[in-house]
């Protein structure tokens, strides 16, 4: 039996408002007096002009009850834009929606907090917004608090959490409703390698009592480990159910293809919607080029602008192999306990030189973060290509490959 029932579903969204448009006023009076009128131009022009957005297409997706699918693609592919759309955020502009039981939605990190209540205020408040009872939320409140590891911070206001605590108090709340239904955005990126364990795990337990996942994840390990079937999204339209196996070989051939455009092109994310902040990556070894041997050096050269941000900033830059895995993350704050203005109207560089890269014989992808200590101002994905050949590190004429881990450590052995 049908757990989701997405059919024929578009969502369009209008860009920008036109000069000589009525104000809020004049627009709710002229709805108010002919709202069929209203509603008629709104769908007749919906294809007119260039102000018109779809996030999408014709949507059609049928998730059985007990199933976990996974919802992947490139960003901007409309997967959040789906996942809003079933989790009643927004109203779709076509089509029709069916779910079968209690949801549960976790999609953006901190979704439903307000800042200045306290972690055991926002975990009552959030709890009612995802439809718990009072009486449920007091008996689950010790085990939410517990999972979600900020028991010392609950009486502080959020707005002081890290993002992490932000998105391991929300995942505990979302995760207790005991949903029939769960809707999970990429928000396990935020929390660190033990907690995003511990979440696949929960969502594991949610699975073996049949309940329902609707997951979205840019990591093909998570997808690969969670999920029964994969959808994959692709400019606001979708691809038929595929199996997992077959959706991430798809999936990585497509961000494969961003490799060869230009840094401008290539997908990123904003806090809120600028210029663009990473305007220059170089990467090179000891001989100056993207190739190295395994073990050796890599420095990497980011140039950045439009920094108009009054306090310190961080930067981190993240090595994925070739399943999309992160194995590797070189920060300035963890590693050099260095954070950094911005210069307004100028260019910044900041330099990282890392000594070795031990790291099996395979292309990596670089990735780079901004944040301001709060939000993330920017992360380029594939903002850059490196190539890891072999070299005899062990002295033994072998190292392991790629099938077997990510990082080759000298060992000493003994009879």
């Amino acid at each position: 039996m049908s757990a989701i029932t997405i059919q024929n579903v578009s969502k369009a969204y209008r860009i920008g408002v036109k000069p000589g448009d009525a104000n809020l006023r004049e627009t709710i009076m002229t709805a108010l007096r002919s709202p069929l009128k209203r509603l008629r131009k709104f769908n007749e022009n919906y294809d007119d002009g260039d102000d018109t957005f779809w996030a999408l297409r014709d949507v059609n997706i049928e998730v059985n009850r007990g199933e976990v699918v996974g919802l992947i693609g490139r960003n901007g592919a409309g997967k959040s834009t789906l996942l809003k759309v079933l989790s009643r955020i927004t109203e779709p502009t076509q089509g029709e929606i069916r779910m079968r039981g209690r949801v549960s939605s976790l999609l953006e990190v901190g979704t439903g907090f307000h800042p200045e209540l306290t972690g055991r205020e926002n975990v009552y408040l959030n709890g009612a917004i995802l439809g718990m009872r009072r009486g449920e939320i007091k008996r689950k409140f010790d085990a939410i608090v517990d999972f979600s590891e900020v028991g010392k911070f609950l009486d502080t206001p959020v707005k002081r959490y890290s993002s992490g605590m932000y998105v391991r108090l929300a995942f505990a709340v979302a995760a207790h409703l005991d949903p029939e239904i769960m809707i999970v955005d990429e928000v396990l990126a935020v929390g660190d390698a033990s907690f995003q364990k511990k979440c696949l795990g929960k969502m594991n337990d949610v699975v073996k009592q049949g309940r329902t996942i609707l997951f979205v994840s840019h990591s093909m390990e998570a997808v690969s480990g969670l999920c029964t079937s994969v959808v994959l999204m692709r400019g606001g339209k979708n691809s038929e159910k595929l199996s997992v196996e077959e959706g991430v070989k798809q999936y990585l051939g497509m961000i494969g293809d961003a490799d060869d455009l230009p840094l401008a092109l290539r997908p990123r994310t904003q806090h809120r919607k600028r210029d663009y902040i990473f305007t220059g990556l170089k990467c090179y070894g000891p001989a100056g080029g993207k190739v190295i041997k395994t073990g050796e050096s890599m420095t990497f050269e980011v140039e950045m602008s439009d920094l108009h941000e009054p306090g310190d900033m961080t930067l981190g830059i993240a090595l994925f192999n070739e399943k999309n895995q992160r194995v590797a993350l070189f920060h300035s704050v963890y590693h050099a306990n260095k954070t950094f203005r911005g210069v307004a109207g100028g260019t910044k560089r900041i330099v990282c030189e890392v000594p070795s890269l031990p790291l099996t014989p395979q292309s990596y992808h670089v990735e780079l973060v901004l944040t301001d200590g709060y939000n993330e101002l920017e992360r380029l994905e594939r903002a850059d290509k490196i190539d890891i050949l072999f070299s005899d590190v062990l002295g033994t004429g072998k190292i392991p490959n790629r099938k077997q881990c990510n990082v080759i450590l000298p060992s000493s052995w003994s009879e």
